[in-house]
């Protein structure tokens, strides 16, 4: 084998010839070539990710790995003047940078006007340097003859003008939303002008470390049952392999059967702390259970409801629980969860019913209605403070902006109702009847159990049917289903089959069925702040605790 010796700047470099037959004789050496050497053509694809490669090198300081790689390939990590510009902006070498701005202006497939904004960044950051130094004189010389013949937006030069009025840094930091001079502040100010910078001469910073997170973000997003919130540091992440969660990560097995009730389960709902879980059964009584990771035990009895426990809802502080009954039921308890002492037991005609119930945001008012069109708002000691005529409710759901109420009628509809300015809307209009709903946290969709059609998923700002799921036996009996998981990414219903299904959001077949129950299934909800866990109630009496399998196999 022949062997010499390159010298490559303050760099050795062993190189070797490949033998006869092309096989690289040794493993560890890397050959530079020499001027006169033909270099390889790369594709626009290659040069890139050389590149990327080469500004990542830099980033973990392998300055002569990174300078190596550039000479083998031939390739510019960036343009000189660019390079110039950036230490410009860091060091603070105001004049500098702008002298290299006209360098690289050649290469910007930009406008004037863009070029405008550019120059009103850089000057920006100096005028604010020198009212953070003191040097009220020249910030404003910078203000008259560099800033304003830039003929910017005239608000944010007389924004600019205020600040000079400022008594201590403290309120210029907090007027200019602004951290100060420094390292940080000037990479955030390189940071908005690469906006208008093609790659070409400069790359974006850290691009190789932005498409390696999108990666591994994509990939959890294409994995069915991620369902654990990891780490957010890529590092904790393998580049080696692809992500995926086991099937038995997720609530796949019952962790515990909750007997108490003597009658059909035919609701329940967990604390908004994830602390609790109410369960409300045909046998007169609501239990209120205090939930582990681990364990759940039994807290407290609220008993009383003669007529049997059909629906129920925590207050958002999770103090007060609402509880209704069947439709022959015309009142409505609301009970302190705390002292387990009744606050009030509401009615206001013997003809009424009262069914569904829902919290304002603010837990100082309630919303409740029924079959027989009653529709009220309510104080917290039942009396009435506002009310619709004539609407069959069945179901019910507050916004979070406090004025909006969402309701299931009669006619196949879900509405809008204001309590504020008593206008009303149609939002959604389905074929068959609406059996219940439920809304995702962020508002945004809406999951109905339509009679005899199964679930149906849609967007509440479009007003578009997004998905049908498919699997549940679901006649004309009230079954309850909700969104779960982590990041709400999953749905769950119950199933007169006696299973439970859990479908991803995203998808139309269920990911997972859940046998265990000997009856319908009427009620599931997922733990807000646990995300492997699941609560189901059925006819069969019993509420089951669903978590994670034992072993992690697939």
């Amino acid at each position: 084998m022949h062997r010499r010796r390159a010298h490559l700047g303050d760099v050795d470099v062993d190189e070797c010839e490949p033998s006869s037959n092309g096989e690289l004789l040794s493993a560890s050496k890397h050959k530079i070539p020499s001027n006169q050497a033909k270099q390889k053509t790369f594709t626009k694809f290659e040069e890139d990710s050389v590149r990327l490669i080469g500004q990542h090198l830099r980033g973990l300081g392998l300055n002569k790995s990174a300078d190596l790689l550039m000479q083998e390939s031939g390739c510019r990590l960036e343009h000189q003047s660019a390079i110039k510009f950036r230490e410009s902006i860091l060091s603070g070498e105001w004049d500098r940078a702008e002298s290299f701005l006209k360098e690289v202006r050649p290469f910007l497939d930009t406008s004037e006007e863009l070029l405008k904004k550019v120059k009103f960044l850089i000057l920006e950051q100096k005028f604010l340097e020198f009212v953070e130094c003191g040097k009220s004189v020249d910030a404003l010389r910078c203000l008259r003859s560099e800033i304003t013949p830039l003929r910017c937006n005239k608000e944010k030069i007389h924004r600019l003008c205020g600040l000079l009025m400022c008594s201590n840094n403290e309120e210029l930091y907090r007027k200019a939303k602004w951290n100060g001079k420094g390292q940080q502040s000037r990479q955030r100010l390189m940071e908005k002008i690469q906006e208008f910078l093609p790659s070409s001469i400069m790359l974006p910073p850290r691009r190789l470390y932005t498409l390696l997170c999108q990666a591994q973000e994509l990939q959890r997003n294409k994995c069915l049952y991620h369902n654990s919130q990891l780490d957010p540091n890529p590092s904790s992440f393998s580049l080696l392999t692809n992500h995926t969660c086991a099937r038995r990560q997720f609530p796949c097995e019952t962790k515990h059967i909750l007997t108490e009730h003597c009658d059909e389960v035919l609701f329940l709902r967990f604390s908004h702390d994830g602390t609790k879980l109410a369960t409300a059964s045909k046998d007169n009584t609501v239990i209120i259970w205090e939930v582990t990771e681990d364990d759940v035990k039994k807290l407290r009895v609220l008993d009383g409801h003669e007529l049997g426990a059909y629906y129920i809802s925590w207050s958002p502080d999770d103090q007060h629980l609402i509880v209704c009954g069947p439709e022959d039921c015309n009142e409505f308890c609301v009970w302190n969860i705390e002292t387990g002492v009744l606050r009030c037991r509401a009615t206001q005609a013997t003809e009424d019913s009262l069914t569904v119930c829902s919290w304002n945001p603010d837990g100082k008012r309630l919303y409740a209605g029924g079959l027989r069109g009653q529709f009220f708002q309510c104080d917290l000691d039942g009396d009435v403070l506002e009310q619709w005529e004539g609407v069959r409710v069945y179901g019910l759901h507050c916004l979070k902006d406090g004025k909006t109420v969402l309701a299931a009628d009669s006619h196949n509809r879900i509405r809008t109702y204001n309590f504020e300015d008593l206008s009303d809307n149609n939002l959604i209009q389905e074929d068959h009847p609406i059996m219940s709903f439920s809304v995702s946290d962020d508002g945004r969709h809406i999951l109905i159990n339509v009679a005899s059609q199964g679930l149906h998923l849609w967007d509440a700002k479009d007003r578009v049917l997004i998905r049908k799921y498919q699997g549940i036996t679901h006649g004309f009996y009230v079954i309850y289903s909700c969104f779960g998981g982590l990041n709400q990414d999953f749905i769950a219903s119950g199933s007169e089959d006696h299973q439970v299904y859990i479908w991803h959001v995203k998808h139309s077949d269920p990911i997972m069925v859940l046998s265990g129950h000997t009856r319908t299934v009427n009620c599931v909800h997922w733990n807000p702040q646990i995300p492997s866990m699941l609560a189901s109630g059925s006819d069969d009496g019993t509420v089951r605790i669903w978590g994670p399998g034992d072993k992690l196999e697939p």
